[in-house]
């Protein structure tokens, strides 16, 4: 996922979904899918939310994320589903707008520190608040390799044995620093993009949230988050979720 530079075209569905309301284009991602922010103008409007429209891709769905949302909002702070939608090519999610701004805001991308500890804080209470008992969805080892094969993407063999379990938990299914919410203190208040939230071991969300540090905050703040998520590193874990994220 990247911010969109240059003049972003505004699909017709999202147009009609926006009923009118101002819209700016705040993040494009590899599939052509595009996320915009409405703004909620008139005492009639559903206020700001967010408009998410993509081409159908067999990884995940809009569908499949309005589910999670709606199982997690009584556990944790995450978007409330206002709509959702699909046709013959493209799907859409219209979400409520939570307060605070993306980890990779301007203002947090310029002080690295206590936005990597806010995400690193924030996903640990996302594990400790989503009950594994009774959590209708799987984001292990085998349904990741299973749905790879779905899409034609062939994982090594070698990834296909995992590491013993650390500690099983709900797992966001896409802990990149963006999808956590920091308020004007640094503290987290909500999560986004959840769309392959699922039961896994800690590390499958840990290892990819260290990892998009580098990417968003440049290097040698990986540790740094997992202090900030309260465990002590751990190599092997880190290193096969790393690669089985790359892989699939």
């Amino acid at each position: 996922m990247s911010i969109p530079v240059g003049e972003i075209e505004v699909p017709g569905r999202v147009r009609g979904l926006a009923e009118g309301d101002p819209l700016d284009a705040v993040w494009t991602n590899a599939i052509g899918g595009l996320t915009f922010r409405a703004t909620g103008r008139t005492a009639d409007s559903h206020g700001d939310r967010f408009l998410k429209w993509g081409p159908r891709h067999l990884e995940t769905s809009m569908a499949d994320e309005a589910d999670r949302l709606a199982w997690a909002a009584p556990f944790i702070p995450v978007p409330e589903v206002l709509e959702h939608g699909s046709d013959a090519t493209h799907e859409w999610l219209v979400t409520r707008a939570l307060p605070g701004r993306s980890a990779v805001d301007p203002r947090w991308i310029a002080d690295p520190e206590t936005a990597v500890r806010a995400v690193g804080q924030g996903l640990r209470a996302l594990h400790d608040a989503l009950p594994v008992d009774g959590c209708p969805f799987d984001w292990g080892v085998p349904a990741r390799i299973a749905n790879a094969r779905r899409r034609g993407v062939v994982v090594p063999a070698t990834m296909h044995e995992a590491p013993p379990i650390d500690r099983l938990v709900v797992c966001h299914g896409d802990a990149c620093v963006p999808n956590t919410l920091i308020d004007d203190a640094g503290a987290w208040v909500g999560h986004v993009d959840l769309g392959a939230l699922g039961v896994a071991d800690r590390w499958a969300d840990l290892a990819v949230a260290a990892m998009s540090t580098e990417w968003n905050y440049g290097p040698g703040w990986a540790d740094a988050l997992v202090a900030a998520y309260g465990v002590e590193p751990d190599p092997v874990r880190a290193a096969y979720y790393r690669d089985l994220w790359n892989a699939t």
